[in-house]
């Protein structure tokens, strides 16, 4: 047997998806095991071969593929954990990473954080003032060498900087994605001088234009370097030593999957990489269905991220921030809010209101339900008392949930504001589910599109049980949710379905009309660059794929818009279709009419996505669908409480019948109110009070 695996490593679990020759899912889900999640992976790897009844050693013999997504980087820099940094510029620009872009406090996304910045403060600096050194030389703007570079100043400044025990150095040098010469020459003088410390350069992580967003990448990459490297090296180590032979993979923030190797010296890749395989697993799912505008929702027990595909591809972003720190680099489009399954309810008595999140419980303590000590109720908790979870059912029946905690702990709560248990539960879930809305229309309405256009795809271990709630919100008509435990483990199924992905970049201002010899001449560069490294990493011809885009803009503008191209090389009558792509893209996205047609054009990036074709899970269609649910399908029964119907006041229809109080449905029915419909099945009961509102127990 040969089996495709993928692990998902999450702030609350960690998921791994096996997929065999015959297209059969196995799934399993143990707790994250912060702050070592390296036991956690080899634990749900352990987990796996329980489940087919081998051991650990033959299992891992009989892998084919193995790809895993990890939040080490991620949380790295949001518990500043990460390595002494020291960073070498060019002289006078010294304090550009501390500037950022301008004197306000705040360089994240929340609004009410940018507009009442005097509340604020900048992020704790990557680097420190004291561990930057600016080295004489200088390149302009069109590569061109205009001061050489001072090798004796810039050994002066490594010593240094390794004389204040840095584990890691950066190199960003102005305009050196121009003329990487001067880079690659102190880079090589590290290497000489402490071959045991972390170095990297901004051309091998953000080669762009943009002084402070290059810079920061580039630390960034140098602050996750040692911890990355170590985490990733004693992982492929140990699976090395159970018999896996073939190279472990690790899914990375474009979509896709890089070698460990790429991933140990490119950390930053690794970012929100995730949840980015949940999108490439809906790619997959949707391709199989035909669906191929979907908005992809995800709701773990940390955060809720969401992105969209349209027209069978992935959106894209280039400029990523993580924990205030704005940089480059070319990845799918992601929002994320801290509302998953962990997030915390809290109450102010004073104002009765309510909030929850962003922060979680996490994997320790977790939810009250868990029983390890937490105190505070979460969504989770919400979901437990209204009966959304089966208590004795949870995490594929590994945990048993304490409803009798849960309830004390949301009823508590809800006496600070004089609500009963279910509805602080029920006004709780209802917070995190318009969140959620309000998060995918900026994924959808804000980037020129309408969700009512998209099916919703709802997957994590949380996100079904709200996703009819915010996909009604938005006018959504089908919401679908993978079968079985799928849903719960989607991202990790998306790592082990991912293709292998580079994107290479060439950065150009080249304003129109620019000779169809000259964009040639930078996509054949990036072909071939793509090609050595793939030959590299032993990747065949025939499983290389590549996807060429421009970046776009009017001249002197600086919105960008990718237009990818319809073809490997652009013919030298190409402009006419470029504009028209141009503009097409340009007004979806900012207005109709927003776009001059006839104004000159800048050409700013030159884009390639090569991709290696991996082995794909195969999809087995279902011999016998029935409407007939098996008994030993059946759970225990179990009350519900849906507020949509326990507080609105209707009065219930059977069949077009009046139903009084008591009544029991005695076949499969539908009971309709207002502007709801829902299918109950026979047995289940009803309660009817004096004002309308009723109440089902589902069988």
């Amino acid at each position: 047997m040969s089996y495709l695996v993928g692990i998902d490593i999450g702030g609350t679990f960690t998921d791994c998806a096996i997929v065999d020759r015959a297209g059969k899912l196995l799934t399993t889900k143990v707790p994250s095991t912060p702050p070592d999640f390296a036991r956690g992976m080899m634990d749900a790897l352990g987990a796996g071969a329980e489940a087919l009844g081998v051991s650990l050693d033959d299992f891992c013999r009989d892998i084919s593929f193995l790809s895993h997504g990890t939040t080490v980087g991620t949380n790295t820099i949001i518990q500043k954990r990460g390595a002494k940094v020291g960073l070498l510029t060019t002289k006078g620009h010294e304090d550009a990473i501390h500037i950022m872009r301008g004197s306000r406090g705040y360089g994240g996304r929340d609004i009410r954080k940018v507009v009442h910045f005097p509340e604020t403060s900048k992020p704790v600096p990557i680097v420190p003032k004291k561990l930057i050194r600016g080295v004489s030389e200088r390149v302009d703007c069109f590569g061109e060498v205009v001061v050489q570079l001072n090798e004796a100043e810039a050994e002066t400044a490594i010593r240094e900087l390794l004389q204040e025990g840095v584990q890691a150095i950066a190199i960003c040098f102005l305009w050196s994605f121009r003329n990487p010469l001067h880079e690659n020459r102190v880079k090589a003088m590290v290497r000489k001088l402490a071959p045991e410390v972390f170095v990297t350069t901004s051309i091998e992580i953000a080669p762009k234009w943009g002084e402070y967003e290059r810079v920061t990448a580039t630390a960034l990459n140098a602050y996750l370097g040692p911890v990355m490297g170590g985490y990733l090296e004693r992982l492929d180590t140990s699976l090395k030593k159970l018999g896996y032979e073939h190279g472990l993979q690790i899914t990375q923030c474009g979509g896709g999957t890089v070698p460990v190797a790429r991933a140990g010296e490119a950390p930053l890749l690794t970012l929100d990489s995730g949840p980015v395989s949940g999108v490439t697993a809906s790619m997959f799912l949707g391709a199989a269905m035909g669906e191929r505008n979907v908005i992809t929702t995800d709701m773990g027990g940390t955060s809720f991220d969401v992105s969209i595909i349209f027209d069978g591809k992935p959106a894209y972003s280039f400029i990523s921030n993580t924990d205030q720190y704005e940089y480059f680099l070319p990845k799918v489009d992601l929002q994320a809010i801290g509302a998953g399954g962990g997030s915390l309810i809290r109450v102010q008595a004073e104002t009765r209101t309510m909030t929850v999140g962003p922060d979680s419980a996490g994997a320790f303590p977790g939810p009250v339900c868990y029983g390890r000590g937490g105190k505070v109720p979460t969504v989770t908790d919400a979901q437990l008392v209204l009966g959304y979870l089966d208590a004795e059912n949870f995490a594929g029946g590994r945990m048993t949930l304490d409803n009798a905690a849960a309830t004390d702990a949301i009823e508590a709560l809800g006496k600070e504001i004089g609500m009963s248990a279910m509805e602080c539960a029920a006004g709780a879930c209802r917070i995190v589910e318009l969140h959620m809305a309000d998060v995918i229309r900026k994924v959808t309405v804000e980037k020129g599109f309408d969700p009512r256009d998209f099916v919703l795809f709802a997957f994590g271990g949380a996100g079904p049980a709200h996703a009819a709630v915010f996909a009604r919100e938005l006018g959504v008509k089908k919401v679908i949710v993978p079968q079985r435990k799928a849903a719960s483990t989607w991202c990790a199924f998306g790592a082990a379905a991912a293709d292998v992905l580079h994107i290479f970049e060439h950065t150009e201002i080249m304003p129109t009309p620019v000779p169809a010899t000259r964009v040639n001449e930078a996509l054949g560069k990036l072909e071939k660059s793509a090609k050595a490294l793939m030959a590299e990493e032993g990747i065949k011809p025939d499983r290389q794929r590549f996807e060429f885009s421009l970046d776009v803009r009017h001249k002197g503008q600086i919105n960008e818009v990718e237009i990818t191209l319809p073809w490997p090389r652009v013919a030298q009558d190409y402009e006419p279709t470029l504009r028209q792509l141009f503009v097409k893209r340009y007004e979806q996205l900012y207005g109709r009419g927003s776009a001059l047609a006839g104004a000159q054009l800048e050409i700013v990036v030159c884009r390639l996505r090569a991709k290696a074709l991996t082995p794909q899970p195969k999809l087995v269609r279902a011999k016998k669908i029935t409407t007939r649910i098996p008994p030993e399908a059946m759970r225990k029964k179990r009350d519900i409480y849906w507020p949509d119907l326990g507080k609105r006041r209707a009065t219930p229809v059977y069949n077009g019948e009046l139903l009084a109080n008591g009544n029991k449905i005695a076949g499969p029915a539908i009971v309709e109110t207002a502007d709801t419909t829902v299918v109950v099945q026979p047995g289940s009961k009803l309660r009817v009070d004096a004002l309308g509102n009723f109440e089902l127990t589902f069988r």
